[in-house]
């Protein structure tokens, strides 16, 4: 689906922004007009027009917030957290010592934390225990009652945030009677660049101490904990969950049973080979090339060597492979769900292996089409969609289980 823009990257990013206009992330006309100031593959300008774009949806938030307009000013900095959080997307040559990457991805958290104090329904900041450190979460809650009610725990991926669990998942949670624990794990968010945390390929290890915290909040019903993984979370919550068996569901929108093959499929083969076989010396100028003509190929690989803790290219590449489900999906026995997208530029065809390995567990594939208008990665720009899909599952499965 083109949206914009040539550039498919730039194209499936300004999608991801608008899309969350389904819960209050967007106005179609603030991403129109600030596409229109971008020139296609432009990453500079991106950066510009985008921070011109949350910084006037920012002031305004603020002003209505002063002035006393609480519903006025929540949906203007719900909007300024999304563009803060698109803006610095494609900034990514040395993000760890990036002032600019540090103060847009700070301006979107504080404006989600201030747009989060004026919701109709409770949201508490919680900081989840994890190995001598915590990390920094929200549990979004149906009520104030205190009432234990099935809960979803959501991982997100390669390089989404905590902010953007309430569009992803939370706000279709809580209007369905579900509440969510959002986290940002190592590698995502906060977590990343405020900790320095880089991502682990055994997610148990992160998802265990999360389902203990979870165990510890009475609104949490126990027995109904459902794992909801987005994008590279797909992978990161169906490994946890051959691991973590106090789950009641798994979620993985989309399916990912091997990170590597989104690498493999952006590289000729032969580059592929060079770097399996350690010929850096020849790889890595390949790859840096293939990095000037490639929007979508720079920012992964940059993205990459950031949040995976890898020496360069070739080394994260190398470090992705561990990234897998061969050896353990037949540990998956909670049922789980398998979203695919029809035109997935990163998985394609990974959801098929995914629900073919779950081989004790049981699975539901279901795929969105382009024609449907679900068919990009995520199903970004279908979300009433995919949520309609993902929590009509969630009630049929439980309400057979307990047959009410």
């Amino acid at each position: 689906m083109k949206f914009l823009f040539d550039d498919a990257s730039f194209s499936f990013e300004t999608l991801r922004a608008a899309g969350f206009a389904a819960y209050g992330g967007a106005d179609l006309g603030e991403v129109l007009v600030t596409a229109a100031a971008i020139t296609d593959g432009d990453e500079d300008g991106w950066l510009r027009a985008w921070t011109a774009t949350a910084e006037r949806v920012h002031a305004i938030g603020d002003a209505a917030l002063a002035a006393g307009h609480r519903v006025s000013a929540r949906e203007a900095l719900l909007r300024a957290s999304n563009y803060y959080r698109t803006a610095e997307f494609f900034r990514r040559v040395d993000p760890a010592n990036d002032p600019v990457v540090t103060d847009l991805s700070t301006r979107s958290r504080t404006t989600f934390a201030a747009a989060a104090a004026l919701f109709d329904t409770p949201v508490e900041a919680v900081a989840i225990p994890y190995e001598g450190t915590t990390l920094p979460g929200y549990l979004f809650l149906v009520d104030g009652s205190g009432a234990p009610r099935p809960t979803v725990v959501f991982t997100s991926g390669y390089d989404s945030t905590l902010e953007e669990a309430w569009f992803a998942i939370a706000a279709a949670a809580v209007r369905r009677g579900y509440n969510v624990l959002a986290f940002d794990g190592p590698g995502q968010g906060a977590a990343l660049r405020e900790q320095g945390l880089v991502f682990r390929p055994d997610w148990e290890a992160v998802i265990t101490p999360v389902v203990d915290y979870a165990l510890t909040r009475p609104e949490i019903a126990a027995d109904r904990i459902a794992l909801f993984g987005y994008s590279l979370g797909g992978y990161l919550v169906a490994r946890a969950a051959a691991f973590e068996h106090r789950l009641a569901a798994v979620i993985l929108d989309d399916g990912v049973h091997d990170f590597s093959a989104a690498f493999a499929s952006s590289m000729p083969p032969f580059l592929w080979n060079w770097i399996q076989e350690g010929r850096d010396d020849v790889a890595v100028p390949v790859a840096t090339l293939l990095t000037h003509v490639s929007t979508q190929v720079r920012w992964a690989l940059n993205n990459g060597v950031w949040a995976l803790g890898a020496d360069g290219y070739a080394d994260l590449v190398r470090k992705a492979a561990a990234y897998t489900l061969d050896g353990v999906a037949d540990r998956i026995t909670a049922p789980t769900l398998i979203l695919d997208a029809e035109n997935d530029q990163f998985f394609n065809g990974q959801p098929q292996q995914v629900e073919k390995a779950l081989v004790n567990a049981p699975t539901t594939l279901v795929t969105f089409s382009a024609a449907d208008g679900g068919g990009e990665h995520c199903h970004m720009g279908a979300m009433a969609a995919v949520h309609q899909t993902i929590f009509d599952w969630i009630d049929e499965i439980w309400i057979d289980e307990t047959g009410a």
